[in-house]
């Protein structure tokens, strides 16, 4: 007799986007020079579907990646939104870090990851060089996997940030 799953459940993101989403966000970041990056892909439970460090990629690129993605799941909205809308309120930064407990990065990297209908299926993270740079290997990561993103286009000045 053959044992059935007990259990079934459709994933919001399933494994191979998430995979093609890291793939293209580090093939950008090769493509453009940039630091070695790390790259976290969560679903819209705020679970880790895939992560990638690169060689090299500092010992808190992989929290920074997760908090970035996380926070953006966690408000509904990409992280340089985030960091837009927040600046002038430090307090509630803090406590928003206070209460996801360290999980809430706002800064750009953290992008929705959006279906074709515009609803989100998880985010992605990513660290490693500036925040702009990082913003946009997440978008150009998403777009190599067919999918949308939330923001749709990166800073317009992200190749002008170095680190």
């Amino acid at each position: 007799m053959v044992e059935r799953q007990l259990w079934k459940a459709r994933p919001t993101l399933p494994l191979v986007q998430a995979e093609a989403i890291i793939g293209g966000a580090l093939a950008t970041a090769r493509d453009h020079d940039m630091e070695p990056m790390s790259v976290a892909v969560l679903d819209t439970g705020g679970h880790v579907v895939a992560f990638k460090r690169e060689d090299g990629s500092g010992i808190l690129r992989a929290q920074i990646a997760m908090g970035k993605a996380w926070g953006a799941l966690g408000m509904g909205a990409s992280s340089r939104l985030l960091r837009d809308r927040l600046s002038a309120r430090q307090g509630f930064i803090a406590a928003l870090t206070d209460v996801s407990e360290g999980r809430f990065v706002p800064v750009p990297g953290g992008v929705l990851v959006l279906d074709d209908e515009q609803y989100t299926l998880g985010a992605i993270g990513v660290s490693g060089d500036t925040s702009e740079r990082d913003e946009f290997c997440a978008i150009q990561g998403i777009r190599a996997a067919g999918l949308g993103s939330q923001p749709d286009e990166p800073d317009p000045d992200w190749h002008a940030s170095k680190l």
